[in-house]
């Protein structure tokens, strides 16, 4: 059975805004994206520049990043003709690109806030490594139990995919 196929999760497993969210197919994107961002954090945390600099370094990879892949999304749209390319593709793909770029940029909110003295650089490392890591885990755990699995089988999801952040963590922390 596909997923447009399977039955809608209740209305007690999720708001509607959740389930259309993650039933939107941006689960995948938003997830490249915090990848991308929490590999960016861990590259830069241990010889870090000043907080902004951080902040601009996640902003400007959010915009690369994203050009890139509406470049390439385009380019290999209109490879398939001329014809493939029309409003409906371009709108979705700049909403795909929008999710990749906004979990990549999230986390330059905590060292905006540590530029600001709000916080200390060290925390907003923190912060960034370690919600970046839950919003992973989140978007593992919901997009499993929307695609029908047990709560059980949702969390073993999760638990996986936490693993393998946790570990590109821990490798960074080895080496450094």
């Amino acid at each position: 059975m596909t997923r447009t196929e399977a039955a809608p999760p209740s209305e007690r497993d999720a708001p509607r805004w959740i389930e259309i969210h993650l039933g939107s197919g941006h689960v995948s994107r938003v997830i490249y994206g915090a990848i991308i961002g929490l590999a960016l954090v861990l590259a830069l945390q241990h010889h870090p520049p000043e907080a902004s600099a951080v902040a601009g370094a996640l902003g400007a990879t959010a915009v690369a990043v994203g050009l890139a892949e509406l470049y390439s999304e385009l380019v290999g749209a209109g490879t398939r003709g001329p014809s493939s390319i029309d409003r409906a593709l371009v709108a979705h793909t700049v909403r795909d690109v929008l999710a990749v770029a906004v979990a990549i940029a999230f986390p330059a909110v905590y060292f905006l806030m540590a530029s600001a003295d709000w916080i200390e650089l060290d925390t907003a490392f923190r912060l960034a490594k370690w919600t970046g890591l839950g919003l992973i885990g989140f978007y593992g755990s919901c997009g499993a139990r929307l695609s029908g699995r047990s709560w059980l089988g949702s969390a073993m999801n999760a638990a996986v995919v936490v693993a393998i952040g946790a570990l590109l963590i821990a490798l960074k922390a080895l080496v450094h």
